[in-house]
């Protein structure tokens, strides 16, 4: 019997975040044989020192044991740490962190954690039990539209050839291959979005810039010519608020282009840069060395000029009441996506959040941070981002790269811990937004990541060489992505589909990953399936906030259940070779299967790499 685990409901109450003066039961178990005196829950706030909190004797747990319990609560949000400490006749024992939430008697363990937020954090409904779409507008669809204002030096492509990527194609301006994709394309394209199941849609820059990705912000206050006018974004958000979806923007505030309105090195646009003149009213957002042409910028790409984000003009032009947020949210977006949000300080991310809400109390904030968002170290010092007064959400990098090991062959036991610590660590109102993607424009596609050579540290040739998956592997990859995207889609959170996943798109990391959509070349069984998660996902409360809750992982195996009060589903995979019998209960022999295994007396069979979905 385990003396603690803090996973366990029959050990700590709210296996979860909780709120401030949000009251958690903590009870261990105690071998009568240490004659324990007594014991103590042992808390550090974050950055704080330790304090005790005496323990009191509860009863036997059966002839052998007993139970020692406490209620904790705290008044302030942040991350505490905590352990047990025991007295006994041989001296203090303690019980600590051994791994997968387990805790033993053993003074050299980790700590244990416990997140408190805010007890006003709220976080928007929309998102919940939905459906993200993330598009790279150059590459999704070209409606053909005239443009005025191009500059002339863009390279503009045929649809569907492949993008630039090595240097002699670019004639030393990189990325500035373009195909047309449009706004107004997108806006054309609803139709077909909508039949996934799609409520919101999440764009990749859309504001002026100097590269096809545009996260080289050249005018924060105007569209990318190529992609059409202001009037086009408030016609697709007025287009697609129709269809029940909604519309969220990436926020790129980092840094800017160097070829901007705001830097302007190389004098493009009419105004005084802060390359141009220390007199410029931007002079004071860079962070200049030694002026003008020794900067920092970010990760030491010239193009790229850091802001200095605590900068009290800048953080007014982006935050203030005539603001670059509001402006976009006044003109129908519905949110943020902040681009290296764990690059942006902590007083620019709460003046964002105070901007976002008194505008619409309704927009989402998700900031891109690649670990586990509640112990991030960034600028020297542990991040508050979601403990109530910064985002409301991240893009869930833990989960996508736990989904892709474990598909690919990995173990369940692994898989279910990255999940449930995601589960233990985050507060609720943000575990149930956390945008849950398999791939994005910044990795390889999924599934050229899950059917593919490993690229890790190989080169664009090379890249280029292996970029096209041969008939077995692809097809043993559209098998692999059904049962990525069934966990995608049943984990906490909301999946986020990157363009083309859906229709069986492959490809390499940048920019192989940017490919134009296919719309002559869909993989209609992979379509498919898809559409049929996103009616599924649509049609059960259970995925809108249904409790996670780990049922089955061995070896390949894994099986898991979503409970909400008027449904619960249970999903189940094996990702092995050899067929698998997973103990799930007798609960779920009359359940309906929306697809795949037999389960009778209690035990779902489950054959090799099939996946299946029930409901009761």
């Amino acid at each position: 019997m385990q003396p603690f685990n803090s996973r366990k409901t029959e050990y700590k109450s709210a296996v979860r975040a909780i709120a401030t003066r949000e009251k958690v039961k903590f009870r261990i178990i105690v071998p009568r044989s240490m004659g324990c005196s007594g014991s103590r829950l042992a808390v550090r706030k974050d950055g704080e020192d330790t304090v005790f909190y005496s323990m009191f004797w509860a009863g036997m747990c059966g002839n052998d044991n007993e139970f020692w319990e406490l209620h904790f609560y705290a008044t302030t949000p942040g991350l505490y740490f905590y352990h047990f400490e025991l007295d006994t006749p041989w001296g203090l024992n303690y019980i600590k962190n051994t791994g997968m939430g387990a805790g033993d008697f053993n003074s050299l363990g980790a700590e244990f954690q416990q997140t408190v937020f805010d007890c006003n954090f709220k976080t928007p409904d929309f998102l919940k039990g939905g459906i993200i779409y993330q598009i790279f507008p150059d590459r999704f669809y070209n409606s053909g539209a005239k443009k005025s204002g191009v500059p002339k030096s863009r390279v503009m492509r045929k649809w569907g050839e492949e993008p630039f990527w090595n240097e002699s194609q670019m004639n030393g301006i990189w990325n500035n291959d373009y195909f047309g994709g449009d706004l107004k394309g997108i806006e054309e394209k609803l139709p077909y979005i909508k039949s996934l199941g799609v409520t919101s849609i999440y764009l990749n820059p859309i504001f002026e810039a100097n590269s096809n990705h545009r996260y080289d912000t050249a005018d924060y206050e105007r569209i990318d010519p190529l992609l059409g006018t202001e009037q086009d974004f408030k016609s697709l958000c007025r287009a697609a608020k129709k269809m029940g979806i909604s519309v969220i923007l990436d926020g790129v505030f980092s840094h800017t282009g160097c070829d901007s309105k705001y830097f302007n090195m190389y004098s493009h646009y009419d105004t005084v840069g802060a390359y141009n003149s220390k007199e410029s009213p931007y002079y004071s957002w860079y962070k200049f060395i030694d002026y003008p042409n020794d900067y920092k910028s970010w990760w030491g790409i010239k193009l790229l000029p850091e802001v200095e984000e605590e900068n009290e003009s800048y953080r007014e032009y982006i935050c203030g009441k005539n603001g670059i947020l509001r402006k976009w949210l006044k003109a129908g977006a519905d949110g943020w996506r902040l681009d290296v949000a764990d690059e942006l300080p902590d007083i620019f991310l709460d003046e964002l959040r105070a901007a976002v809400k008194s505008e619409n109390e309704n927009a989402v904030i998700i900031g891109e941070v690649w670990e586990d968002a509640t112990t991030k170290f960034a600028y020297g010092k542990r991040r508050r981002y979601l403990l109530g007064r910064q985002l409301d959400s991240v893009m869930n990098y833990p989960f996508a790269a736990a989904v892709l090991n474990f598909v690919r062959g990995g173990s369940a036991e692994n898989f279910a811990d990255c999940v449930l610590s995601i589960v233990e660590n985050y507060p609720p109102c943000v575990l149930n937004e956390l945008m849950n993607h398999i791939g994005t424009h910044d990795t390889e596609r999924a599934l050229t990541s899950l059917a593919g050579p490993d690229s890790s540290g190989k080169d664009r040739i090379w890249q280029h060489e292996h970029n096209v998956l041969s008939e077995s592997d692809y097809l043993k990859g559209v098998s692999m992505m059904k049962t990525a995207s069934l966990l995608q889609f049943t984990l906490p959170g909301v999946p986020s589909i990157y363009y083309g996943d859906e229709t069986g798109m492959q490809g390499m990391k940048d920019p192989f990953n940017r490919a134009c959509f296919p719309w002559d070349n869909i993989n209609d069984e992979l379509y498919r399936w898809y559409k049929r998660l996103g009616e599924i996902r649509l049609g059960c409360s259970a995925f809108k906030e249904g409790v996670f809750n780990i049922v089955y992982a061995r070896a390949g195996a894994l099986a898991y259940t979503r409970s909400a009060d008027d449904n619960t589903v249970l999903c189940a995979v094996n990702v092995s070779d050899t067929p698998a019998d997973i103990e799930v209960g007798a609960e779920w022999d009359n359940s309906y299967p929306f697809f795949g295994g037999k389960c009778s007396n209690g035990i779902l069979r489950l054959e090799p790499f099939e996946r299946a979905l029930f409901s009761r």
